[in-house]
């Protein structure tokens, strides 16, 4: 053969060898890129991102679904008696703007303050698109003296003795609720006649989503449940505590077996005995929901 044709096919078998390296370079790049996108969305699903709440893909709102867990389907109203779920409503006001990035609680220091010490700060005043979230935002931006989350919910709920305050107040939140619900097809509307007076009531009509809900609470204490509670979907944990401060949880634990009613209620329990200012601290936890349960649990 001829040294020129020898030089010639060498080049030739040089840049074929190159072209294959850097193919499989790109591929392995492809490979890692995809296998670091699946492992965050991991992440983000054991530590409930907040990306679905700010794209808006969630159908019900904490609020609408601890309402809708209080409701009695066939009357469409809350049992007379039950006196906590309009705190547990505005816990639920504030956890919902918190995982939506518009409001949070100061950092802990490093002291490590507890929660009852850190005030509510806002974080963007761009507004959500929900009457009632909006309503509450604008207050807690225009305040002069921040406050923490207890003080908030006191001050949501109108129960307090400063007149100065009483502005802050929702009013006819469980209506307004039941009206969202309404324009979301899960209620309807009616007139109920109780002797002495009439009332709008709001029949469910779309069991599904109750139903969705119900098992959203059971399955984060059975099938998907977590000894660490920061890799519990935020959304489902905050939903639980809600819900027993509201004094509704009971309602979904009602179509349970035995045993399953047991476990449900032992493991309520352990999160019901957590430190939550411990909790409130850690690295990636949403401070208010601990801060929020701390709030009822005194």
């Amino acid at each position: 053969a001829e040294p020129g044709a020898m030089s010639e096919g060498l080049v030739q078998r040089r840049t074929a060898a190159a072209a294959a390296s850097a193919a499989a370079s790109s591929s392995s790049n492809q490979l890692a890129a995809a296998g670091s996108g699946a492992a965050n969305q991991l992440s983000d699903s054991r530590t409930g991102s907040f990306d679905d709440d700010e794209k808006g893909s969630f159908r019900l709102t904490l609020m609408e679904e601890v309402l809708l867990l209080g409701l009695k389907d066939r009357e469409g109203y809350t049992s007379f008696w039950n006196d906590s779920i309009s705190s547990g409503l505005r816990g639920a006001i504030l956890i919902e703007l918190a995982l939506r990035r518009r409001i949070d609680l100061e950092p802990p220091g490093a002291r490590r303050r507890t929660l009852d010490s850190r005030r509510v700060v806002c974080l963007s005043d761009r507004l959500v698109g929900d009457a009632l979230l909006d309503e509450a935002l604008r207050h807690i931006r225009e305040t002069e003296t921040p406050e923490n989350a207890e003080c908030w919910i006191q001050y949501l709920s109108g129960e307090t003795w400063n007149p100065l305050k009483l502005r802050y107040q929702l009013r006819n939140v469980r209506e307004r609720l039941a009206k969202s619900l309404v324009e979301k097809s899960v209620c309807t509307t009616e007139k109920q006649s109780f002797v002495v007076f009439d009332m709008t009531t709001h029949p469910l009509v779309d069991g599904q989503a109750k139903l969705a809900v119900i098992h959203r609470a059971q399955d984060c204490l059975l099938s998907r449940w977590q000894a660490d509670p920061q890799r519990m979907d935020r959304r489902s944990l905050a939903l639980l505590y809600l819900a027993h401060a509201s004094d509704v949880l009971e309602n979904a634990f009602g179509s349970l077996s035995d045993e399953d009613y047991l476990l449900v209620t032992g493991r309520m329990r352990q999160l019901l005995q957590l430190d939550f200012d411990a909790e409130g601290a850690k690295d990636g936890a949403c401070a208010m929901i601990w801060a929020v349960a701390k709030a009822f649990a005194k």
